[in-house]
């Protein structure tokens, strides 16, 4: 579930944010809005931030991290604002994201993967699925 779509298609925002023209979302109508589905598994959710969402949520979660360069070079081709590319940047630099995951998470529940080439795309995704593979493996064996 790609998160800021389902805050721009089902309107889960108090208001809009003009600067960097994006919705300012309400937490509590993200996370009431995914309850149910969440509840049923399997899922995976894309999303930039995470300290909101239930710990209970996740089998596992997935801290991407790119170098700086890398970074401004996707948002800029995305076309954002130079604002907005500026303060992610900065909360790159000083791992904000990071710091969100680690204090909201248990650490066995953290894998940090670097994601600067299209080749390390298809290594994370091998590495997550062993990683959900052992994680299947140990609760069939309790």
């Amino acid at each position: 579930m790609v998160i800021g779509q389902l805050i721009n298609d089902h309107k889960l925002y108090t208001k809009w944010n003009e600067e960097f023209d994006c919705p300012e979302y309400d937490e509590d109508m993200v996370v009431d809005f995914l309850e149910n589905e969440m509840g049923t598994g399997g899922c995976v959710v894309d999303f930039h931030t995470s300290g909101f969402f239930p710990e209970r949520w996740f089998d596992i979660v997935v801290l991407l991290r790119t170098n700086n360069t890398t970074l401004y070079d996707r948002l800029k081709e995305r076309g954002y604002a130079e604002k907005k590319i500026t303060e992610n940047i900065e909360c790159e630099i000083l791992e904000v994201t990071s710091e969100e995951v680690y204090t909201s998470y248990k650490p066995e529940l953290i894998m940090e993967l670097q994601s600067d080439l299209p080749e390390q795309v298809e290594s994370n995704l091998n590495q997550i699925i062993e990683r959900l593979v052992e994680w299947k493996q140990k609760r069939q064996a309790e």
